[in-house]
């Protein structure tokens, strides 16, 4: 099942299990300028996350938001100044429906490391405004899950991360930030990782493994790492 199914299959669900995410998105957006703005996008908006902590601080006329499953699209929030587009960022091609330096600023929150081709994505998002604001999972979220299973994580390490990042964009600020979640039974962490979205769909773990993970698995929480970076272009 491909990322696109995986936080479709769980739309409904989402906001029951998003609790790491709801902290992300809260953080990134408080480092937003207090102002008033025009046009905003937000990239892989998922259940609007951003928008709900946006509207709490700052003022704007349009907010555009994009995701490539259409059933998160569904329970975004709605109103007259929001504009929603199924939108996909592995595809160049959806990147000419949107206008190039239109965009107050841009933003996004927990999805670029699903990007299957990080540089692609990276390049295109800085051709569409001058001031960015990422949050994006690493490589070492899961780290000792991935670890006791034996598996290489399927998004990208935070230098691979900053390298590409530094490509097209300045870094203005730069931080890392490591969360835990705790869980009252090796079942139940296994429960969220499918239902929250964070496993982006990457159905690895084979019967074995999960057993593995039940048997040995040594904490009573998950490890997410997370990258939050404001940029100019």
């Amino acid at each position: 099942m491909n990322v696109i199914e995986e936080f479709s299959r769980f739309a409904d669900l989402y906001d029951r299990y998003n609790t790491i995410q709801s902290r992300v998105a809260k953080r990134l957006t408080s480092k937003i300028d207090i102002k008033e703005y025009n046009r905003l996008l937000d990239i892989g908006c998922g259940s609007g996350l951003i928008y709900k902590n946006i509207i709490k601080k700052i003022k704007f006329n349009k907010f555009i938001a994009l995701d490539f499953s259409k059933e998160m699209l569904d329970i975004h929030p709605t109103s007259k100044n929001i504009e929603k587009i199924y939108f996909d960022f592995n595809s160049r091609e959806d990147f000419k429906k949107l206008n190039r330096n239109s965009y107050d600023f841009i933003i996004s929150s927990s999805a670029l490391q699903w990007s299957r081709d990080l540089d692609m994505t990276l390049k295109e998002i800085s051709k569409l405004s001058n001031i960015f604001y990422f949050s994006i999972f690493t490589s070492n979220t899961f780290k000792t899950l991935h670890k006791i299973a034996g598996l290489k994580s399927p998004i990208y390490s935070k230098e691979e991360l900053e390298d590409t990042i530094k490509k097209y964009y300045y870094i203005t600020s730069f931080e890392i930030i490591n969360y835990k979640l705790e869980f009252s039974s090796v079942y139940d962490m296994l429960r969220y990782i499918k239902r929250s979205g964070v496993s982006g769909g990457k159905r690895e773990l084979s019967y074995i493994q999960i057993k593995d993970i039940i048997r040995n698995y040594p904490l009573n929480y998950l490890e997410f790492e997370v990258l939050f970076i404001k940029a100019t272009s």
